[in-house]
Formats: C-alpha cells, sequence, structure tokens
C-alpha cells in the first residue's frame, strides 16, 4: 500500500480518513421509506451503517428448499404467500422453487418478502444496493409494489442506492443524496403512467404466459386470446371460453389470466379483468370468472366492478395452515378453494 501512494503521491493521512456531515431530521415527521442515493463511494452506505447498523438485509436461502420453506416457521402460508404477492411475486409456480433458480428480478422480490417477514414492527429495514442487479424496468415495477405493501403494513424501509430511476417508482418519504448530505421531504405521487395497449392474439401466444399461470399450462382449443402490451413489450395475456348454460348463450368464463413476473405489481391484472369484462359488455355478454388464487380473489372482491358470485368449491377451511402443508400438496392452488365472479358495472365512458 505505501509503494502504491508513492508512486501516485497519495497522502494516506486524508485519503483514509472519512468524514461524514449528516443531518437527518427523520424524528420530525411520520415516515414509512427513505431512499440514501449518489453515486458509487459516495458514502451512502456508511451513513446508513452509522445510522442504523443492526438493520441491514442478511438472510441466506436454503439451496434445497422451495422459497415458502425458507421463512420463519411462525409465519403461515397465508402470511408468506401474501407478502410474496404483496411485493409482485404472485406467480405460485415461483413459490415451490428454491431460490436459486429464480430469475433475478424474482430473486429480488422474494429477498423483500423475506425481509419483511424477517424485520420487527416498530424496526427498519435497510437495503444496500438496492435494485442493484435487476433490470431498470423490474426495478421501477418492483419498486412500486414495495412502496405499496411497506405502507400499508405501516412499516419503515431505507432504501440505499447509486441509481435515481427507482425515485418516482419507491416514491420515498424523504432523500437523502450524498456526498453532500442534502435531506429533503418528498411528498407522495402517482407513479407515472403505464399505457396498456391490448391486442386479439392465436392460442399459441400463450407459449410465452404458461410457465407463469398458477393452474395450467393448458389452455383450450376454444378459447379466445388477447395480449397486453407495454410500450409494444408483451407484459399479460387473458382469455375466455363460451359457456354451455342451459337457459342462456351470453355467459363467457374467464379461461386463463397472467401477468409476466416482471410487470406484477402495477395492478396490470385487475386492469386487464376489467377491459375484457367491458369488451364482452358491449356485446351484451356477460363475463364470470372462477379464481382459486388467493391475491385475486380479493383483488375482485373489493372491486366495485365485480360481483361476488360465492364459493364454487372446497372452502379456504380446509386449506393447509402451514407453508409445510402447502408443499405437501405440491401448492395446488385448489386447495385453498375458488370464488365466482361476474362482471357487472361497466368502466366510465
Amino acid at each position: 500500500m505505501l509503494q502504491v501512494a508513492g508512486m501516485m503521491d497519495l497522502p494516506l493521512d486524508r485519503k483514509l480518513a472519512v468524514d461524514i456531515d449528516v443531518d437527518l431530521p427523520v424524528e420530525d415527521r411520520p415516515w414509512n421509506i427513505g431512499l440514501i442515493t449518489g453515486a458509487s463511494g459516495a458514502g451512502k452506505s456508511l451513513t446508513a451503517r452509522e445510522l442504523w447498523p443492526d438493520s441491514f438485509m442478511n438472510h441466506t436461502w436454503a439451496p434445497d428448499l422451495a422459497l415458502v420453506d425458507n421463512f420463519p416457521e411462525s409465519s403461515g402460508a397465508r402470511e408468506i404467500t401474501g407478502l410474496l404477492s404483496a411485493v409482485g411475486l404472485g406467480s405460485v409456480p415461483a413459490w415451490v422453487k428454491p431460490y436459486s433458480v429464480l430469475s433475478m428480478g424474482e430473486s429480488f422480490r422474494a429477498d423483500m418478502a423475506r425481509l419483511l417477514a424477517e424485520t420487527p414492527e416498530g424496526s427498519v429495514a435497510v437495503v444496500d444496493e438496492f435494485t442493484s442487479t435487476v433490470d431498470r424496468q423490474v426495478a421501477k415495477v418492483a419498486s412500486h409494489a414495495l412502496q405499496k405493501t411497506i405502507r400499508k403494513a405501516g412499516r419503515q424501509l431505507v432504501a440505499v442506492t447509486c441509481h435515481f430511476d427507482v425515485i418516482d417508482w419507491l416514491q420515498p418519504d424523504w432523500v437523502l443524496e450524498m456526498p453532500l448530505g442534502q435531506f429533503s421531504w418528498r411528498r407522495l405521487q402517482p407513479h407515472p403512467p403505464v399505457e396498456l395497449d391490448v391486442f386479439p392474439v392465436e392460442r399459441d401466444e400463450w407459449a410465452r404466459y404458461k410457465d407463469h399461470h398458477y393452474l395450467s399450462a393448458r389452455i383450450a382449443n376454444g378459447a379466445t386470446c388477447f395480449a397486453a402490451y407495454v410500450e409494444g413489450r408483451p407484459v399479460a395475456f387473458t382469455s375466455y371460453l363460451n359457456f354451455p348454460h342451459p337457459h342462456t348463450k351470453t355467459i363467457r368464463m374467464g379461461h386463463r389470466l397472467v401477468v409476466l413476473p416482471d410487470w406484477q405489481g402495477l395492478g396490470i391484472a385487475g386492469r386487464l379483468c376489467d377491459w375484457l369484462g367491458q369488451h364482452l359488455y358491449d356485446q351484451k355478454l356477460r363475463l364470470h370468472y372462477v379464481v382459486a388464487h388467493p391475491a385475486m380473489i380479493a383483488m375482485l372482491a373489493r372491486s366495485p366492478r365485480w360481483r361476488d358470485l360465492g364459493s364454487t368449491s372446497r372452502t379456504l377451511a380446509s386449506a393447509p395452515t402451514t407453508h409445510k402443508g402447502m408443499m405437501r400438496r405440491k401448492m395446488d392452488p385448489r386447495s385453498l378453494g375458488t370464488r365466482s365472479f361476474e362482471y357487472t358495472a361497466p368502466l366510465p365512458s
């Protein structure tokens, strides 16, 4: 070290010392999300460790266990799957895979869900290198899903990152920019608009989405199919079937609905459900959905545009009560019970 310092005329007495002077008035008002940002080497992580030394994300994943079996033993199946869905990892096939085989985007969301499960209430969770390993579009979508979950749960999270592009999606209550130590409070704002374009597609387009469906990779021969795009990028798929009813010919059944993992957490599934319901409503047809995924049930149940027709098979009371029980049942969503809904309220013109 001394030789290199001499070659480069590097004054070690100054370079080895790091002085950080930060005024962080986070006790002045309530907050849920903070962001420490700045270029690499600006002192972001050092500042966070000085302020919250015991709050950094620090967990490992067992290589031979399914994702859901890496969560605390005290967490039940519904809590775990609820957290995974809330941070945008709603793909049931991903829940039973080992962490090591997940995509980078799925891994990031799994880390966030487990961080929330393992951080005691009242404690601050700190994530260093926030979204540094994921595609920037995934970073934005995942940041939005995470901030919704944090606020709904009344938790506190500090993200440390050199990426400024997540600010409009993470919506931090305060930002500390390093190395200047500039602190500012922010107001919650809507995320940038995400415009969906929906087009009819052939059944073979299902191949892009089938591995992410929570019930089956098969699609019926008679399915009428649509795909949704954002700026030309495929993001979601939906379809319906004619329903042979003895008294009416106007009922159509929702058949397959998938949002690709990188886009989960933006409410695209709900928007696509409403779009298909309205599309058929305009033709004087009635769209019914029978769903088993807990997040889908919750979404349709709270929507004013959908009427809950009730349970259609085994109830939630018969579902396994632990995540190990879910593993034994191969995570079959039918064991969670199904609910039926009908689209009844048209979108405003």
